[in-house]
């Protein structure tokens, strides 16, 4: 059974392109973390929030990276992250098209 990790946090930017050059190679990294499958990248500049949403191949994955992210985000002034761990109904999921990796 794999596991969606929901992460939100306050941020000033940047937004957009910006934010694609800025964390490109953030990017790159959160590919070789244990048990990553994929990440959707979220932003509302507006709000001044981003975020992702991930999926791992277990809970256990899930939790070792939030653990190591949050640790990270605090490092980059960012003191408060939101974070959710759900598991995935793999049979209702493949109805709607989600990209179970």
């Amino acid at each position: 059974m794999a596991y969606i990790l929901q992460v939100d946090f306050k941020m000033d930017g940047p937004f957009g392109e910006e934010m694609a050059a800025a964390f490109s190679e953030l990017a790159e990294s959160i590919n070789h973390e244990e048990g990553f499958l994929w990440k959707i990248w979220t932003e509302n500049a507006d709000a001044g929030e981003a975020g992702g949403i991930y999926l791992f191949e277990t809970k256990e994955a899930a939790e070792k990276y939030i653990g190591m992210h949050a640790k990270r985000l605090a490092g980059f002034g960012i003191p408060h992250v939101n974070s959710k761990i759900f598991s995935v109904n793999n049979a209702l999921t493949e109805i709607n098209h989600g990209p179970l990796g």
